[in-house]
């Protein structure tokens, strides 16, 4: 949506940023701006300003900075049109609609959203008076006080199928726009008839808050127990959860969400305290419900029932989240006691119970090598060629490239762990086809792989930031090479952005002559990602595997020397070890022909780097 730059500075004219901040935080006049703790991290002494004058905030700590249209975006995480209407309704000001259709669609869901409004403050109104004292006693019983049930707006649809028609259709709303709204249904033949008969009502909002569904509960006898609005122009379950209005700005102070089943979860955990809960509607999780999650929180917690539903929901939402997976961006899964829902266990452990489950919570891999191994036997090698193809196969399903490149590293890993010593400890000298070291150490590396590295970061500047830590502990036996190397890592630090010519032009006297000796063409014969043709992807890859074949010496003298003692002493410990320095070298080699597949013209350099022993 288009908004036109007027319009905006309408909003930040009418809409005081000092009155929207201090909402959210205590704030004090410091001469012409106002200041307190930052809202956005954890902070003892105030580094937040306000200039209500300049129209923005800046916090000296984190750098956080931007108008009230930002503050709201980033405190409530809105998106920028979501926050827009937001600070517009509070101005007093209509968004302008680009189009005619806009406008249409627009005057249309304003209609909708009134009549929801009407809706809800019936049913309100229905649970307070003498039909709702069945409902009072239910959620009583449920633990629901008077005070929550105001806050959640909870209500009541009395057993009638006329209670909310006749209660809420008028001139201005019709009977086609409630059964449009969800609220009536309309029969092939005959009078429409209210949705929600007898049962207590859960209104849904939107993310700001604007009621556009309900659920109800049914007291008494009969099926379904529990009742969701169908699908309407403002209304789609696959995409809302319960709660999430109330739960959004607790989720960004906290940096958590938590994810139950039902509505009395999220509204029980409220109530302890845990207020940033929210819950699908009677559905698996969707890949909207996991996008919508994900931009509350990085990694949401999934609390799901300690039963065998329980269970089947988290592996279901696991599977749908691996193939959306990116960096910093997973799930996390909390297993309840059996039987115990986050009601209950709040009713006998309190708060305690919740934060010591909360505490041991699991990551999304975890959960997933669960799914594929629980209860299964893996003592063939077919067997675990069985399970290897099942991880390839879901792994191959994840989108992001550098995540689906790790969860294929951690699942090797966690094979070889597992089952590995007892296949690869039949034969120990030759395991997948590898030679290991017999017991003499191997050669040194050639002592032009440094030099090598050094004229790679000369073309490519940017990679010297990339891997400035691992170029820091290199140990670089030749001096002349191992002074340039502190020369432009010092100038990188000193002056970052250089490019080629920059950082050239910064070396002088003997590190200047040496350079221009590394730029030379014998140099890259070789040794191709080095060259001046090489893409900073090819050059990047080479520069990674080149330091790994660096330090490999001292890898193959340990695994060699691992080798010996697992052969005279095969227990535990020297498995472990053994295990895990051959690991290291799988997937060093790995490293190598993935290179080798994807850049055949850096071959050489590795074939030569990687396999010398």
């Amino acid at each position: 949506m288009a908004i036109a730059p007027d319009f905006l500075d309408e909003i930040r004219a009418r809409v005081g940023l000092g009155d929207v901040i201090a909402r959210h935080v205590s704030l004090r006049r410091a001469g012409r701006e106002l200041t307190g703790l930052c809202p956005f991290h954890n902070e003892k002494t105030p580094s937040f300003t306000v200039s209500e004058e300049k129209g923005f905030f800046h916090c000296f700590g984190c750098g956080a900075h931007g108008d009230v249209i930002g503050f709201v975006m980033r405190q409530e995480g809105l998106s920028f049109p979501e926050a827009v209407e937001r600070l517009a309704g509070e101005a007093g000001l209509e968004v302008p609609r680009a189009t005619p259709e806009e406008r249409e669609a627009a005057k249309r869901a304003a209609t909708l959203h009134e009549v929801m409004e009407r809706a809800c403050r019936f049913f309100e109104g229905e649970l307070q008076g003498p039909r709702g004292a069945d409902a009072r006693s239910y959620l009583a019983r449920r633990g629901i006080d008077e005070e929550t049930r105001a806050r959640f707006r909870l209500g009541y649809a009395p057993d009638s199928k006329t209670g909310l028609r006749n209660a809420v259709m008028d001139g201005s709303h019709p009977e086609a726009l409630l059964v449009e709204a969800g609220l009536l249904i309309r029969p092939d033949n005959g009078t429409p008839y209210d949705r929600f008969r007898g049962r207590v009502i859960f209104p849904i909002a939107d993310r700001r808050g604007r009621v556009i569904a309900f659920g109800g509960r049914l007291l008494g006898d009969g099926k379904p127990k529990y009742l969701n609005s169908p699908d309407t122009p403002l209304f789609s379950k696959g995409r809302v959860l319960y709660g999430m209005a109330t739960a959004r700005e607790a989720a960004h102070r906290n940096g958590r969400v938590i994810v139950t089943e039902g509505y009395t979860d999220v509204i029980a955990l409220n109530r302890a305290g845990f207020s940033e809960s929210v819950a699908p509607l009677g559905t698996a999780l969707t890949e909207s419900h996991l996008h919508a999650l994900w931009r509350m929180a990085p990694e949401p917690v999934l609390c799901f029932d300690g039963d065998a539903a329980g269970k089947r929901a988290a592996y279901r939402a696991a599977e749908r989240a691996v193939p959306l997976l990116e960096p910093g961006r997973s799930l996390q899964f909390v297993t309840l006691p059996a039987g115990q829902d986050p009601d209950s266990l709040l009713a006998d452990g309190g708060v305690e119970a919740v934060e010591s489950c909360l505490e041991g919570r699991r990551d999304l891999f975890d959960l997933v090598w669960e799914m594929y191994t629980e209860g299964r036997r893996f003592d063939t090698p077919e067997r675990v060629a069985g399970l290897e193809q099942t991880m390839e196969r879901l792994v191959d399903r994840i989108d992001n490239r550098k995540v689906q490149h790790q969860y294929r590293t951690h699942f090797r890993q966690r094979v070889l762990r597992r089952f590995g010593p007892r296949w690869h400890g039949r034969r120990r000298n030759d395991t997948d086809g590898i030679r290991i070291p017999s017991g003499t150490p191997p050669e040194a590396l050639p002592g032009s792989a440094v030099r090598h590295v050094v004229a790679t970061l000369l073309r490519h500047p940017p990679l010297i930031e990339e891997f400035c830590e691992r170029l820091a502990d290199l140990e670089i036996g030749d001096g002349g090479v191992d002074a340039l190397m502190r020369s432009i890592l010092s100038l990188v630090h000193d002056a970052p952005g250089l490019d080629e010519a920059g950082l050239k032009g910064h070396l002088s006297g003997t590190d200047a002559e040496l350079a221009e000796s590394l730029l030379g063409a014998d140099i890259y014969a070789q040794w191709r990602f080095a060259g001046p043709d090489a893409t900073i992807e090819a050059a990047r890859k080479g520069v990674s595997h080149a330091l790994d074949g660096l330090g490999s010496t001292g890898v193959k003298a340990d695994l060699a020397a691992a080798e010996m003692a697992l052969a005279n002493d095969p227990s535990p410990e020297n498995v472990e070890r053994f295990t895990k320095l051959k690991l290291a070298q799988l997937e060093r080699l790995q490293g190598e022909d993935e290179l080798l597949a994807e850049d055949p013209a850096s071959g050489p350099a590795f074939g030569q780097l990687g396999r010398q022993s």
